[in-house]
């Protein structure tokens, strides 16, 4: 049995036991708001795909440390390196053009974790919606299905409670303060979405995944998403979507590596920047220079919604020698490539862009595959990082 992919289930309950001793004696859960369902008997862990707030030992990060050690201490040599740079858009224009739009699914879970998706007026409806849709969800959920986001093991992850949504608002005030200054900074230009008070930009889009929930529930509000990648198929695929609406949406093909390239919109006209498993996939040393050239198209006041890999997460640990490029920076069987975050990486790299920390999260939650007894260990990191208001003139 590999040992990478394949946990003791008499180590992990044996883990759980510690942990279910620290929650009585606290009584208190972690304080992170994401996910409700916490595993305190060893004898329910196979009665659930998923547990939330799964607390670590030293021995479980020493293990890993050791483990990301040594899958990458034998690395590609530096002369075949460039081509994952340089080809990526390549890379990801065959996986599509293997896999179509039927190797992800919609991310339904959008809304009940990034609620400032919308207006801060029709959050409330949004949620009720995205409910029933996580209802439907545990129902078709099964221990045997692909990983939504690596497509090696699925992660079936609904949310079943009702989480508090004012996790960050924008603040009313605030908006109608600096809509002056916002609006200044449009061009007087035409530009699609131009009439829409809210404007949201989803970055590395793929086939539409997170699009389509998101069109679906801005159609009825003066909101506008644009979307890119620079797949052109991948793109292609959006615009054959049958939900495909151009009156709410505009997909566009665009690399964000690119400080060249332009996008339809100027600066200081989004509220909202959403980047999903997709900073990821670029090279860790171009990483600022991306970040940075995005935020200055969000408004002051506008927020970047980030989620991605987390350091030591069980689809880093499982890789091969031989796929690491760099320190923690991978590339899969297919060319494409990824990254594993910190905290603190994710904090200065959203903070050296002059952004401010709403929320930063390690995600870590015990993913089950109950038909075949298998555990793994899934770190994801969740950050809300926004744009701050210029000083006060006055």
């Amino acid at each position: 049995m590999n040992k990478v992919k394949r946990f003791s289930v008499a180590k992990v309950a044996a883990v759980f036991i510690r942990f279910s001793m620290r929650l009585k004696s606290s009584d208190s859960r972690p304080s992170a708001p994401l996910g409700s369902r916490i595993l305190t008997s060893p004898d329910e862990i196979f009665k659930h795909n998923m547990w939330d707030h799964v607390q670590w030992t030293e021995e479980d990060k020493e293990n890993a440390r050791q483990k990301a050690e040594e899958n990458s201490i034998v690395r590609l040599p530096l002369n075949e390196q460039g081509k994952f740079v340089t080809a990526a858009c390549q890379y990801w224009d065959m996986f599509y053009e293997i896999h179509q739009d039927k190797f992800f699914k919609d991310r339904r879970w959008l809304f009940l974790e990034f609620p400032e998706l919308l207006p801060s007026g029709e959050r409330g409806q949004s949620t009720n919606t995205c409910h029933s849709h996580q209802q439907a969800a545990i129902q078709l959920c099964s221990a045997s299905r692909l990983d939504t986001e690596t497509g090696k093991h699925q992660r079936c992850n609904p949310i079943d409670h009702h989480r508090n949504t004012d996790t960050f608002n924008f603040q009313e005030s605030y908006q109608q303060a600096a809509r002056g200054t916002n609006e200044a900074a449009v061009d007087d230009s035409a530009f699609p979405g131009q009439r829409a008070s809210f404007r949201i930009l989803e970055v590395g889009c793929g086939v539409g995944n997170s699009v389509f929930p998101i069109v679906n529930n801005i159609k009825e509000t003066d909101s506008f998403l644009y979307c890119c990648d620079f797949s052109p198929r991948a793109i292609q695929l959006v615009k054959n979507h049958p939900d495909y609406d151009d009156s709410v949406c505009h997909a566009f093909v665009h690399d964000i590596c690119d400080k060249m390239a332009t996008f339809p919109f100027p600066p200081q006209s989004l509220d909202i920047i959403l980047a999903v498993f997709v900073l990821s996939s670029i090279h860790p040393e171009r990483l600022q220079d991306v970040v940075n050239h995005l935020s200055a198209y969000l408004k002051h006041g506008g927020v970047l919604l980030f989620r991605d890999y987390g350091r030591y997460d069980f689809s880093q640990l499982r890789f091969k020698k031989g796929r690491c490029l760099s320190e923690n920076f991978y590339t899969r069987g297919d060319g494409t490539c990824v990254y594993f975050f910190t905290k603190e990486e994710v904090h200065d790299l959203f903070s050296k862009a002059g952004l401010e920390e709403i929320q930063n999260l390690e995600d870590r939650r015990l993913q089950v595959n109950r038909g075949k007894k298998v555990v793994m260990r899934r770190v994801w990191m969740q950050s809300k990082y926004r744009k701050p208001y210029p000083p006060s003139t006055s």
